[in-house]
């Protein structure tokens, strides 16, 4: 069964980019990943642009799967608690120019930071817990895909859609809506990435919390017999 959940990642996630760039190509600008509000508006927004839609709906999803991973596998709440806090606090950060616009002025950053304290916290009271969690499920293909993304969102994409760095390359020619393609897309490929590997990981943790428990007595035999073939 693994292999075909493999499969159906890659053809969901070929799916959907295959469906915003055809959209694009087929409708001109219809991304609009460079609104222009009105006329004093020198930067334009792309948060009307499916493909942030899109990953509102990716982090939505994290948020959920890792709150049911803490709530059905209690072992995993150490990791599955900081997880969902770090997806929502980017989901914050992609809804800030609603937050804005609806709630109030620079509101989406009080949230953040209190959601941010809260799970900084929570990790630091819970350390032990934290790495007997750890122990108890890695090796973590889920885990690791949750690395890789972060690894997209928090280093890659930044430099790589450093406004400054699209202006050096492109010199005169210069359009902000490059860039924001380029960084737009990328941050989506990291979110394509924290989604499977947050299912993966829920899938472990869930086979974690209903496994049937092994007496002592058993797991002693079976380490023993294990190291015994590993010997030949």
């Amino acid at each position: 069964m693994t292999w075909i959940r493999y499969l159906s990642y890659f053809f969901a996630v070929a799916f959907v980019t295959w469906a915003l760039t055809q959209l694009e190509m087929t409708f001109p600008g219809s991304l609009k990943l460079h609104v222009v509000l009105n006329e004093t508006d020198r930067f334009g927004t792309s948060e009307f642009s499916p493909v942030e839609n899109i990953q509102a709906i990716i982090l939505g999803a994290c948020c959920f799967i890792m709150g049911w991973v803490a709530k059905h596998c209690p072992s995993q709440q150490p990791i599955a608690i900081p997880c969902g806090g770090l997806a929502l606090v980017f989901l914050i950060r992609e809804l800030d120019y609603f937050l804005d616009t609806i709630v109030a002025d620079n509101v989406w950053q009080i949230l953040i930071v209190v959601v941010g304290s809260l799970v900084i916290a929570y990790t630091w009271r819970h350390q032990k817990r934290l790495q007997i969690a750890l122990a108890r499920i890695w090796p973590s293909p889920g885990l690791t895909l949750l690395f890789a993304g972060g690894v997209i969102l928090f280093a890659f994409v930044r430099f790589v859609g450093h406004e400054p760095f699209w202006m050096s390359i492109l010199g005169d020619s210069y359009e902000r809506i490059v860039k924001l393609a380029v960084e737009e897309f990328i941050e989506l490929l990291g979110y394509f990435l924290w989604i499977i590997g947050t299912i993966e990981y829920a899938l472990q943790a869930r086979a974690i919390a209903y496994r049937m428990p092994q007496p002592a007595a058993r797991r002693l035999r079976d380490k023993r017999r294990a190291d015994s073939e590993g010997r030949f």
